[in-house]
């Protein structure tokens, strides 16, 4: 068997088979074959596509390049979720401890966010000595004792998935759905969960643009995570404007809290109690709506911040944050965003406010930049809503005064203001 002999089959638009698929993505992980073929090959995949057992096979491959977590210490049926990335998108720290407290293991490793969207563990480390560099026993035994542990990557996971998603970015072959799916479940089957909630972002501050774009994303995952023999659901959700009313790290951190103490805004309650509702579904705790209940309780009766403070505590952050938000990391500077005219608020663009967040020091443009825990934006004022000329529409926070004029700059342009009232649109769109 040859790389080439693969490279011209998928050129031609013939399937591979298994056996292909694992010798090459094998061979480049092991530097047997070079970038430039492999190169080749992801080009013949963007142009030729891949069915669902070739995009299955291409997903185990990079699976078992790498280390796999084993979770089947831990009773139960083991849950994990991931958000394909948005703007405000801080679901994780209430459907994990929500669920968990409904007595379904959560196992859920996090990257770091680039660009404009935040990434888990950049949140959860802006609270005091939090640590989620955990060894994979650390990760397992909080997980076992407490029920909930978010964490960060290991190193050798899928990391096949690495190498070919470096080459990607160099080689105009990101946008294939089946490279992304592939890409994205990879690492969750890597985590070793029995049941897995996706949740597909669409709208101008997500990567897939369209809903039709994300259904189709959304369906590939499913199937993949089904022919890998998991419990899968997707839940394709809009962002074409943030999720709740924080954007930034701290700033997040201290939003969820008030939405686990019962508070906080009702677009990201909303969104959070669905993908606990079908996550406690998967873990086998009823229908549907039984699991709404379910999870609507965990927040009321306090549980479920009791399983945050807990794993607060359990990685090494301080956990009187949970009920002092204010231990959190605090911006030295705040500048207000006001209204240039009056009416309904029509569009709020999602991707620009995560860029004026990026450009406050709430995230990095490249993996190396250092982040500033307290930047971000805390928006006075959504779409539908009405605002008077001058009136604020946001609060920015940063601890440098000079990226405050950047920021403000790149608002402009996100917004659009009318005469009417807009229609409401749903958060939910699809389930899968």
């Amino acid at each position: 068997m040859h790389a080439l002999d693969i490279i011209i089959r998928k050129r031609n638009g013939e399937k591979l088979t298994r056996r292909e698929i694992e010798f090459f993505v094998n061979g480049y992980t092991r530097e047997e074959i070079a970038d430039y073929q492999a190169a080749a090959f992801l080009m013949a995949v963007y142009f030729r596509g891949m069915d669902d057992d070739e995009t299955l096979w291409l997903t185990e491959a990079m699976l078992h390049s790498g280390d796999v977590v084993d979770l089947s210490c831990i009773p139960g049926v083991k849950t994990d979720k991931h958000s394909t990335g948005g703007v405000g998108d801080k679901t994780t720290l209430v459907v994990g401890p929500v669920v968990a407290a409904c007595g379904v293991p959560v196992a859920k490793m996090s990257g770091r966010g680039l660009g404009h969207t935040g990434g888990t563990i950049d949140k959860l480390e802006s609270i005091p000595g939090f640590r989620t560099n955990l060894t994979a026993q650390e990760f397992t035994d909080n997980v076992r004792e407490i029920g909930l542990s978010v964490a960060g990557q290991t190193g050798n996971l899928a990391p096949a998935d690495k190498k070919l998603y470096a080459l990607r970015d160099v080689t105009g072959t990101i946008e294939n759905i089946s490279l992304i799916a592939a890409s994205i479940m990879s690492k969750k089957l890597a985590c070793g969960a029995d049941a897995i909630v996706l949740d597909v972002k669409t709208g101008s501050g997500a990567f897939m643009k369209t809903v039709d774009q994300a259904r189709k994303l959304a369906e590939k995952m499913v199937a993949i995570g089904r022919g890998a023999g998991k419990k899968v659901t997707a839940l394709i959700t809009e962002m074409d404007r943030p999720l709740g009313l924080a954007i930034g790290n701290a700033l997040e951190v201290s939003e969820s809290l008030e939405v686990l103490k019962g508070q906080g805004p009702a677009d990201l309650k909303e969104v959070c109690i669905e993908l606990a509702a079908n996550m406690l579904m998967l873990g086998g705790k009823g229908d549907l709506d039984h699991c709404r209940k379910m999870a609507l309780q965990a927040i009321s009766d306090g549980s479920a911040l009791q399983k945050f403070t807990r794993m607060i505590q359990r990685q090494g952050g301080d956990p009187a944050v949970a009920e002092d938000p204010l231990r959190l990391p605090q911006a030295s500077v705040q500048a207000e965003w006001t209204a240039d005219s009056t009416g309904y608020i029509h569009l709020m663009q999602a991707e620009k406010l995560g860029m004026a967040s990026l450009a406050l020091g709430a995230g990095r443009k490249t993996k190396n930049d250092a982040i500033d825990p307290s930047a971000g934006i805390v928006l006075k004022k959504k779409p539908g809503d009405r605002v008077e000329a001058g009136e604020p529409l946001a609060v920015l926070h940063t601890s440098d005064k000079s990226r405050i004029e950047a920021a403000i700059e790149i608002l402009k342009g996100s917004l659009q203001i009318g005469n009417e009232k807009p229609e409401e649109k749903p958060l939910i769109l699809a389930t899968i």
